[in-house]
């Protein structure tokens, strides 16, 4: 396990309390792996804001196109088992399709080139104004023409997931739902997933929820509604835990997984670019791909009725990201790309020097909070308010146990200038002064603040 990754995963977690606290979201989970172990699994807010139930790393969400994923995976064992290629034509398996559906490849389906619309003439499931499309109701989209030529370009396809759906069905003569759970789920050890609701007997089901406007509250989007013929899509309900565990054993060099290494690289490398993507986006075959300061990753994302999830894994350092969240506004994605910043600096100044642990805190002023963050040699300040914490950062390099100068700043910062740890009687930190600023810990900041307003009142 790289050596900086626990202290990286406890700021992480950290960090993403206080985005909770200042974004107001009912709940999410952050699980980060290091290979296949779980590392942290840390569960922040609410299963349901009517209830109040407190959330859990065991609260199961609806993880949506996650679901692509594993469906991916199933298609490649097929391929390891001789039953298909990434080259069939999906109407060798799958009957009744109109030519050029049937003429459209099960790769181009897989890298969402088969030119099919994204959801259907109709997409009132997804507004939870109808149930999802049944297996008649999926054929009889199908039936309409390919809105684009096949292999043109990157068009992103429930329907196509869906597809291949029925070749999984039509190739292993189960049911999509129970050759997943024998084949995929089970072997991948992964004891809180399943490919569609019901979850597993007495688990618990994390509630949605909708945005706060315009009603000024939030209203829940229970997410029990099945998915039927579009499982293969977007069925799937899981944890954050399991979504990093699994999302490690698609590394190309993970010890364990339900695939060889040769599909893995198949599936995990880019097979075409996202086009208008904030960066440089790629998807592989049931993948996404990118990369942070150099660093690939690659992962999936889901947008369910109140859900929004997010897991990358990064090869480079062994790791897996996973964050579930239950609002249809969740930051999920924002909220995984900012835990890599957060590791990329992590990675570029390592594991915290011996004694250097003191300088670890969260302090205040009226413009708000400082996190004081020891790496390697020295204390960075992190603006845990901002979704890269560490972006223009400054650094403290210390000069004895408890001080030091300001070495880096930006070009407005207080560069040069020192840096101490102001001890209470019992020598315990009690408020932090950077040049001519003191900060103070939250709790005597609110209690300055309270006596402010009370003198002005």
């Amino acid at each position: 396990m790289t050596e900086w990754l626990p202290e990286a995963a406890r700021y992480a977690a950290r960090w993403l309390d206080y985005q909770m606290r200042a974004t107001e979201q009912p709940g999410c989970v952050l699980a980060i792996a290091g290979g296949d172990k779980l590392l942290l699994e840390h569960a922040s807010g609410v299963a349901d804001l009517d209830s109040g139930t407190p959330l859990t790393p065991e609260h199961r969400f609806r993880v949506a196109s996650h679901s692509k994923t594993f469906t991916a995976v199933a298609i490649l064992l097929l391929r390891e088992r001789g039953l298909l290629t990434l080259d069939d034509p999906v109407g060798r398996h799958v009957t009744g399709l109109t030519p050029a559906v049937g003429a459209v490849t099960v790769a181009q389906l897989l890298s969402h080139g088969s030119g099919l619309m994204r959801d259907g003439t109709d997409s009132g499931h997804w507004q939870d104004r109808s149930p999802f499309l049944d297996e008649a109701s999926l054929r009889g989209q199908l039936d309409e023409p390919l809105t684009l030529e096949a292999n043109s370009r990157f068009k992103y396809s429930n329907l196509g997931f869906g597809l291949l759906g029925l070749a999984i069905e039509a190739v292993t003569g189960k049911s999509y739902g129970d050759w997943m759970m024998r084949e995929i789920v089970r072997p991948a050890g992964l004891a809180a997933t399943t490919p569609d609701v019901p979850a597993a007997p007495g688990a618990p089901l994390a509630t949605g929820h909708g945005t706060r406007l315009p009603f000024n509250r939030r209203f829940p989007v229970p997410g029990h509604n099945p998915t039927d013929a579009l499982a293969a899509a977007t069925g799937f309900v899981s944890t954050a835990g399991d979504l990093a565990r699994f999302m490690a054993s698609l590394d190309p060099a993970a010890g364990s997984s339900v695939l060889s290494a040769a599909s893995r690289r198949e599936m995990t490398r880019r097979h075409r670019r996202v086009p208008e993507a904030e960066g440089d986006r790629g998807y592989g075959l049931g993948t996404i791909s990118g990369s942070v300061k150099g660093h690939d990753w690659f992962g999936h994302s889901g947008s369910f009725q109140g859900f929004i999830s997010r897991t990358a894994c990064v090869p480079d350092w062994n790791v897996s990201v996973s964050i579930v969240t239950n609002a249809v506004d969740g930051l999920a994605n924002q909220w995984v790309e900012g835990v890599l910043t957060i590791f990329e600096r992590f990675d570029r100044h390592g594991a915290a020097k011996p004694g250097l642990d003191v300088w670890a805190g969260r302090w205040w002023t009226i413009w708000g909070a400082t996190d004081t963050v020891p790496m390697g040699d020295r204390i960075l300040l992190a603006s845990p308010g901002q979704l890269a914490p560490f972006a223009e950062a400054s650094e403290i390099v210390p000069s004895g146990p408890a001080e030091g100068r300001i070495a880096v700043s930006g070009g407005l910062g207080s560069y040069g200038e020192p840096a101490c740890l102001m001890p209470s009687a019992d020598g315990a930190p009690e408020r932090l002064k950077l040049g001519g600023t003191e900060l103070l810990p939250e709790a005597a900041f609110l209690l300055e603040m309270e006596a402010r307003r009370g003198t002005s009142a």
